[in-house]
């Protein structure tokens, strides 16, 4: 009876939850935290709780493309975790294999378009885990209506270090010149994957930090960062949800800030000439959403009614 009320109740949530969101993040990046513990508390091997995560990230990708996401970036397996058991490890690279060779002959798969690509030194990984990471590759290179990146043998930091020596080295071999070193010049350069700005990072499990993913484009972008206590195998639907209606409330409160500083700022260039003004406000728009442009719109106009 409890159960049922608790899942009556999960369901009305939902809903309400959906109805307060109006649009939504591009490019969401889960770092799926608390396999291991999950299973532990439940009297199992770190291998069942890393196998019940894997059936949640097959939900989420379905949650991403009802709600209109674009791109969806899975922490699969980090540069830290070589430091984990042997064992486990094998384990672990025995089911993302196969999970990639899954996604990548899955019905689903193909009907949405999915392309799947791995992010990371994929050189440090088994043969066996490369071999399926050429796989699925390229089986959905071809796709474009959703990408899917799955985070193997990732580091941040390892990121932009082999980024940076790859720019010192073209200029030094004369390639390229220093002062065409630009931030264009070093994202193209991050494990020569075109990743869009990530806007809201996810961590499941509990711990309150981003810990090394994806430096350049989430902290970069200023994303917003939701953190949650589920473990990764018990993240829900409300849980995505919850975290989606974050990213919207951050947007929100940034656009509304933006809209006072341009306010504020065609204030302050009211003295200047008209023309000038004008030209303020011009590039001012082009940044603000249309609710925002407006009333720095109705701002202008009432300035101009002060100089009549």
């Amino acid at each position: 009876m409890h159960s049922r009320l608790r899942r009556w109740a999960d369901r009305a949530y939902e809903r309400l939850l959906r109805r307060d969101i109006d649009g939504g993040p591009n490019h969401v990046a889960i770092i799926q935290d608390g396999n291991r513990r999950y299973a532990r508390e439940r009297g199992g091997g770190a291998t069942d709780g890393h196998r019940e995560g894997a059936q949640t990230t097959e939900q989420v990708l379905r949650w991403c493309q009802e709600l209109g996401v674009e791109e969806l970036t899975l922490y699969a397996f980090s540069t830290e975790n070589f430091e984990r058991p042997p064992e486990e490890r094998d384990q672990l690279f025995d089911l993302i294999e196969s999970k990639l060779r899954e996604f990548a002959d899955a019905t689903e798969i193909h009907e949405n378009e999915v392309c799947i690509r791995a992010l990371g030194d994929v050189s440090r990984l088994p043969d066996r885990v490369r071999d399926a990471v050429a796989y699925a590759e390229k089986r959905t290179r071809s796709y474009d209506r959703f990408r899917l990146n799955v985070a193997l043998a990732y580091g941040g930091r390892a990121e932009l270090l082999e980024a940076a020596r790859d720019t010192l080295e073209a200029v030094d071999a004369g390639s390229l010149d220093a002062e065409n070193v630009d931030a264009a010049e070093i994202e193209r350069r991050l494990y020569a994957r075109p990743v869009r700005d990530v806007d809201l990072i996810v961590r499941t499990g509990g711990d309150e930090r981003t810990s090394n993913f994806l430096p350049w484009h989430a902290n970069g972008n200023e994303a917003a960062v939701f953190f949650c206590a589920p473990y990764w195998p018990e993240f829900s639907k409300v849980d995505f949800l919850r975290a989606i209606r974050t990213y919207e409330s951050r947007e929100a409160s940034w656009r509304h800030t933006r809209t006072e500083r341009a306010v504020a700022l065609v204030r302050a260039v009211a003295g200047s000439s008209l023309v000038e003004t004008r030209e303020v406000v011009g590039r001012l728009r082009e940044q603000l959403p249309r609710a925002s442009a407006e009333e720095l719109s109705a701002e202008l106009d009432g300035q101009d009614g002060t100089t009549e």
